[in-house]
């Protein structure tokens, strides 16, 4: 097998693996360097700190593995068109618990690491086969310094955007991608895939926070996947209402794109959604102890957000829903369980339905 032979095979075996496409990218100082740059010192990374850290490496990510010349990157897909409804359904009932849709079933973290940990074995014993010993790689996925984004438009998975999320004409922006770092010497597409959103500006104009203070940029202090996941302070009050029962993370911008109609007919079973987690009540879910939490949550990127942020997230969706005094009295009995944080919204919460029993009240006849 000439080494042709082997970049000819990978997508085979890929396929074989779940994924449903495969690109491959040169390892080159990005071109985005000055976007980075100027994305981080506008402050529109919020607390999360990392992303400041290893600039030089998410910029030029020879770094990361020795002697790397390549990237194999690989998507796959985690909702099928037919899922639409359910999410306009969930969206449509503010008593219900709305979950980005990626975090319904498996954690894809360790679900694509370790099939690109596979894909890497048959690689390297391939390579080793062409007298290639001393082949490395390194398996990837939302999980090192590196723009992954780039580096699968590079490949010819997609483009980025203008709601900053990978687009393919195939299959819309329902899906994950990952890569495998490699010393084996493979090259990218002559051109990288077109961008392909033109003048629509459906993804900035739905933002409930409007959070994209541009095309192609978002400042993630106002955008709810980081106020309910990566943040782990209050979420500002002034953005409260607007995040309605959205507890962990957001897909409004996915929804809307037009691309999205060409979403997979089906995904992997692992990814298929958690009965705990799909169309469940806030009541349901603000009821559950710590331990529960971390019982539910195993194998699960919902566990990112930690207990404290969990109650904070639905405090807010259930001041945000139709008042009912079963909610009034889930908020009232859970607040001394709870550290200063938690309570602070769930006050906040109290007052919203308090406020709204109010005003549905009759007055008194004159």
């Amino acid at each position: 097998m000439s080494l042709q032979a082997l970049k000819n095979k990978i997508p085979e075996w890929a396929e074989a693996l779940g994924f449903s496409a495969t690109g491959f990218v040169k390892l080159d100082r990005s071109d985005h360097e000055s976007h980075l740059l100027k994305w981080l010192s506008n402050n529109h990374h919020g607390s999360m700190s990392y992303l400041a850290r290893n600039v030089d490496l998410r910029v030029d990510p020879v770094g990361l593995l020795p002697g790397s010349l390549s990237a194999i990157t690989v998507r796959m897909d985690y909702l099928p068109a037919s899922e639409m409804t359910k999410i306009e359904d969930t969206l449509a009932a503010p008593s219900r618990a709305y979950i980005a849709r990626y975090a319904l079933g498996r954690d894809y973290h360790k679900v694509i690491r370790r099939r690109l940990t596979q894909l890497a074995t048959q690689i390297n014993e391939a390579a080793t086969a062409l007298g290639m010993t001393d082949c490395v790689t390194r398996a990837c996925t939302d999980s090192a310094p590196i723009l992954e984004k780039r580096f699968a438009e590079q490949s010819g998975l997609g483009w980025i955007g203008k709601n900053t999320l990978l687009l393919n004409q195939n299959r819309g922006s329902w899906f994950f991608i990952g890569e495998l770092l490699t010393n084996l010497p493979f090259s990218a597409p002559s051109e990288p895939s077109a961008n392909h959103c033109g003048s629509c500006t459906r993804c900035l104009d739905v933002c409930p926070t409007k959070a994209f203070v541009g095309p192609f940029e978002l400042d993630a202090k106002r955008c709810i996947s980081y106020l309910t996941i990566e943040s782990k302070a209050a979420i500002p009050e002034p953005l409260r209402v607007a995040m309605g029962n959205r507890i962990f993370g957001c897909d409004d911008c996915q929804m809307v794109c037009p691309w999205n109609k060409f979403a997979a007919t089906k995904v992997d079973p692992v990814f298929k959604p958690r009965p705990d987690f799909e169309q469940a009540a806030l009541t349901t879910l603000f009821a559950w102890s710590e331990a529960t939490f971390l019982e539910k949550t195993e194998g699960s990127a919902i566990r990112r957000t930690g207990y404290s942020g969990w109650l904070r997230n639905i405090s807010v969706a259930l001041g945000n829903a139709d008042y009912d005094p079963e909610i009034l009295a889930s908020l009232q009995a859970k607040r001394s369980t709870t550290n200063p944080m938690v309570q602070e919204h769930i006050d906040w919460a109290i007052q919203q339905q308090t406020s709204k029993r109010d005003a549905s009240t009759p007055g008194p006849i004159s």
